[in-house]
């Protein structure tokens, strides 16, 4: 059986730094069994962020892939909040995603951070979700996802 860290290898994908906090807020807060991740959004290896309207200048397909890297964030977070990943379950997750009005396919979008949570963790990595579109987010990002974890 492999193990998360393995996938991850296999896949050729690296946990990036976890962003310090730029407001009040903490990256992650255990309470009891659950692990709650603050929303992450989309970052070039440099540190710049992904920008944009999904359906204007943003095709989903780009979306999709921001989503992803959202997820491959957040699961850099709980690395640093619990150590191990396969001590990790992802259980809900909560997808933004920065859209013209006429756009529908918020769900296609958020899978890009679904597909890669259950391409690392396998039965673990499915979980509930909400997929709902957004007149803004935060500097204009494309995607902001954010997730919790049941901890074994």
């Amino acid at each position: 059986m492999t193990t998360a860290e393995e996938r991850l290898m296999a896949l050729g994908l690296t946990l990036p730094d976890v962003p310090a906090p730029i407001a009040t807020y903490l990256p992650y807060k255990l309470a009891g069994s659950l692990l709650f991740l603050s929303g992450q959004v989309p970052r070039r290896d440099d540190g710049s962020l992904f920008r944009g309207k999904i359906g204007a200048e943003i095709s989903a397909e780009e979306g999709y892939q921001h989503a992803r890297i959202c997820a491959l964030q957040l699961i850099a977070v709980a690395k640093l909040a619990v150590g191990d990943l396969s001590r990790l379950s992802v259980t809900k997750v909560l997808g933004m995603v920065n859209a013209v009005p006429e756009f529908s396919d918020h769900p296609k979008v958020i899978n890009g951070a679904s597909d890669l949570f259950v391409e690392i963790f396998g039965e673990d990595g499915k979980h509930a979700r909400s997929a709902v579109g957004m007149g803004s987010l935060p500097n204009q990002v494309t995607v902001e996802v954010e997730a919790v974890f049941y901890v074994r």
